[in-house]
């Protein structure tokens, strides 16, 4: 029987951001929430999370088409290889959004869940409701175990 995990979250903390352009700052969030890590070069993952922050300032949703030629648009501005674009990765890596619960599909459209802040979504779906219930969980191992000694 394989082990899956119900819920899995990797928090890191990184330097006080400091004059950071707005792709560094995003690098930075992702890596904080473990959907980058630091030895990744396909770092895909930052440039939708941008696409879908523009795209929220504008109260826009978008198709993976659109978020395809946006990315494309991102990482040539930002000198990047077009590395990661195929439509299958960047689902891949939507699904991790959505698994963060940070994105969400909406007829058949993506971005940012609920409409709302990337902060507000932090608090309200990973600090107060997916922390709390893995470490919950832990301590229920932790007592377990106590009781078998």
């Amino acid at each position: 029987m394989e082990e899956k995990p119900l819920a899995e979250i990797t928090l890191r903390k990184y330097e006080t951001p400091y004059k950071l352009g707005k792709r560094e700052l995003a690098k930075k969030i992702c890596l904080s929430l473990g959907l980058l890590q630091t030895s990744d070069n396909r770092d895909v993952i930052v440039d939708i999370l941008l696409v879908l922050i523009e795209a929220q300032k504008k109260k826009e949703q978008l198709d993976i088409g659109d978020i395809k030629k946006r990315v494309i648009e991102s990482r040539k501005a930002a000198s990047c290889e077009e590395k990661g674009i195929a439509e299958s990765n960047l689902r891949r890596q939507l699904r991790r959004l959505k698994d963060l619960m940070l994105a969400e599909k909406f007829e058949n459209k993506y971005r940012i869940a609920e409409h709302s802040s990337l902060s507000r979504l932090f608090d309200e779906k990973i600090v107060n409701f997916l922390v709390p219930s893995i470490t919950a969980r832990i301590k229920e191992y932790l007592e377990e175990l106590e009781k078998s000694e």
